[in-house]
């Protein structure tokens, strides 16, 4: 088919009095189609006229698609029930000339930003090999939207505690924060409410205030508010991560920012510059950093278990032998664990991955190889020795005999200590021990008979008249 320009040629030429033959040769066009146009003496494309095979099923394919919400491949599949002879490009071709089911297509907006007015972040999750395994993360992406400028880092999950680690580096990488930080929605600062009505938690909004930022949230369906975040995902997964392999998660982050160096350092054809040049001049409109940024922590109860290991995020680390059974606080960090017991006594572990399985035990809380641990004694042999030191070697022996009931027999033991006299109890006791009799009850029984012969005696002399 001609084009309106060759058409308009055609007459033109022809107005001169150039010869058909003349213009067929010069334009290298058939005389018959040359003739066509000047018939015509129009330079408007003739209207395409011709019958569509899906026009006969208009309205069933209107029935259907309100039926099959929206999918074209199931409309397809029962008009061919009905005997319609139509191939699905065909569908889907008449479907897009005639509007139906088709979303209105928008162009796409231009955003003008200051130097320093605005952050945008946001994350993707993604595959990488880590350790010789497929692992599945979560990229954290923050990008300066005047410079183009971009700080990446990747986390097994993105919880608030992440959030707020990654945005801390992410500003001091930066040198500084922009005055408004731009999120899609998401939960883990968003309290309730979207786009303009958004209102963050106490917790992330404290956190901007240190920095002198607020967060803000794009309206639901508008991603191209935070295009200078969205975009960049597909470079990173198909740049960063195309054919590179990771010993650990610190490795992978190290090299993430190596990567980020070198991405910043490219010249970009859309804003005609590197964005490290760009970030020269947005470096000075960012507020400045806090003189003294608190390290990110979290903060936890545990109680110590019989193996003197506390359990975290399916991770355990140890701690001495004599905090076993006792309550301790610990402060989990980007890159450490913190077990405190009190003020003066703290251990301290490098921090796993979340969701990774590990046991961390620092030599120091395991005894050497071969050589026996010693565990404390049970509160109540300890309450027995204060109250009588006298029977230490009664309670050695007692243990001796290797009974379970090792500790019910020091609580009767205790009990009969606070009730009974004491020189009935260490003297029958001494006696016990001498024929190696433990059976409480029986001990108890020698207690009762010597009190009954010491302290409750009867003068037979007085008749009962006498008294």
């Amino acid at each position: 088919m001609l084009s309106q320009s060759q058409r308009s040629a055609i007459l033109q030429l022809r107005a001169q009095g150039i010869p058909i033959r003349e213009i067929s040769r010069v334009m290298k066009l058939s005389r018959a189609a040359i003739r066509k146009v000047l018939a015509a003496q129009s330079a408007d494309l003739p209207p395409l006229i011709r019958s569509e095979k899906a026009e006969a099923y208009r309205c069933e394919i209107l029935d259907l698609m309100a039926r099959c919400n929206g999918n074209l491949v199931r409309v397809h599949e029962e008009l061919k029930v009905l005997g319609a002879d139509l191939s699905y490009p065909a569908l889907t071709a008449f479907c897009r000339r005639h509007g139906i089911g088709q979303k209105p297509k928008l162009p796409a907006g231009h955003y003008h930003f200051e130097p320093g007015e605005e952050l945008q972040h946001d994350t993707s999750p993604h595959y990488a090999d880590i350790g010789g395994k497929k692992r599945s993360l979560q990229i954290a992406s923050a990008v300066l939207c005047y410079s183009r400028m971009i700080f990446i880092e990747c986390y097994p999950t993105f919880q608030r505690f992440d959030c707020k680690i990654f945005l801390t580096d992410a500003l001091v990488y930066f040198g500084g924060s922009a005055k408004r930080v731009m999120i899609d929605n998401t939960h883990v600062v968003v309290l309730h409410g979207t786009g303009r009505a958004m209102i963050p938690v106490p917790e992330m909004d404290a956190f901007a205030e240190r920095f002198g930022f607020h967060f803000a949230a794009h309206e639901l369906g508008d991603a191209n508010r935070s295009a200078r975040v969205e975009r960049p995902f597909d470079f990173i997964q198909n740049n960063f991560f195309a054919g590179r392999v990771f010993s650990s998660w610190e490795d992978l982050n190290q090299q993430a920012l190596q990567w980020c160096e070198t991405a910043n350092g490219k010249y970009k054809k859309t804003i005609r510059a590197a964005p490290r040049e760009l970030f020269a001049v947005e470096r000075l409109h960012l507020q400045p950093l806090p003189v003294w940024i608190p390290e990110v922590y979290r903060l936890h109860e545990r109680v110590v278990d019989i193996e003197a290991y506390i359990h975290l995020h399916s991770s355990r680390y140890s701690v001495p032998i004599d905090w076993i059974g006792r309550r301790v606080e610990v402060r989990e960090t980007k890159n450490r664990i913190h077990i405190q017991l009190n003020a003066r006594h703290s251990v301290s572990h490098p921090r796993a991955p979340t969701g990774e399985s590990h046991y961390s035990t620092l030599p120091e809380h395991r005894p050497p190889r071969g050589q026996k641990t010693q565990r404390p004694a049970p509160a109540e042999q300890q309450a027995v020795l204060a109250t009588a030191p006298e029977l230490a070697g009664y309670v050695a022996a007692l243990k001796q005999q290797g009974k379970s009931n090792f500790t019910l027999a020091l609580r009767q033991l205790l009990r009969m200590l606070r009730e009974y006299p004491r020189p009935s109890v260490l003297s029958a006791t001494a006696e016990a021990g001498r024929y190696g009799l433990y059976d409480m009850h029986r001990l108890e029984r020698m207690i009762l008979r010597r009190i009954a012969n010491e302290y409750f005696l009867l003068d037979e002399s007085k008749g009962p008249s006498d008294e």
